[in-house]
């Protein structure tokens, strides 16, 4: 029986790194949708992807006008929880996603959701679950699954078994290309690599 094929949303932060080591997903799918590190996360899921053999797709968008937030290096909309809240991120990258995922062959869409994540109404695994069910009921019948949502990021990476030299690709600033080590990527990032006894710098 043939294994079922699947599609990662990789944005080429830590977490979607560590998915794919740890999945090894037919295809990655990077969305381009304007936010400012752009350029670093495209350059570091392709990396990964070359590296792990992943068949790799870019979705390119300009949605800037739509955003908020620390990723569009704009200030917050007012119903924002937090200052990198793009309003409905993860339903419209589910849904580029979905686009490209069909077009592949792909029957199942990884999103990298964490435990950690419930912070956020669309990191939640009943967002999950109701954008499964919504895309399972379409044709393709396409479903959506987000493999370490009962992790922090140092338990999947540690699952995932990622080595720190293709960990080290990953970018998770939410504001530049370029590491800013202020916004909460960066803090995250950092929290994590010492959580898991790897000097940040």
């Amino acid at each position: 029986m043939a294994q079922m094929k699947s599609a990662l949303l990789l944005s080429g932060g830590m977490d979607s790194v560590a998915i794919a080591f740890w999945i090894r997903p037919a295809f990655g799918i990077t969305v381009l949708y304007g936010q400012k590190a752009a350029e670093a996360e495209l350059y570091a899921s392709k990396a990964v992807c070359n590296s792990l053999g992943i068949e790799h797709h870019v979705i390119e968008t300009d949605l800037s006008a739509l955003g908020s937030g620390d990723m569009v290096g704009r200030t917050a909309d007012p119903l924002a929880p937090a200052s990198e809240w793009w309003p409905f991120r993860n339903q419209m990258l589910i849904t580029l996603g979905a686009m490209k995922a069909i077009q592949v062959g792909a029957k199942e869409l990884l999103i990298g959701c964490l435990r950690t994540d419930g912070f956020h109404a669309d990191g939640r695994m009943s967002f999950v679950s109701d954008m499964s069910r919504l895309l399972s009921m379409q044709e393709g019948a396409l479903t959506v699954r987000a493999p370490a949502i009962e992790f922090s990021a140092a338990e999947l990476i540690k699952v995932s078994g990622v080595p720190i030299d293709i960990l080290a690709w990953a970018h998770s600033c939410h504001v530049s290309s370029h590491a800013c080590g202020m916004c909460r990527g960066c803090r995250k990032h950092y929290e994590t690599l010492e959580e898991l006894g790897h000097a940040p710098y």
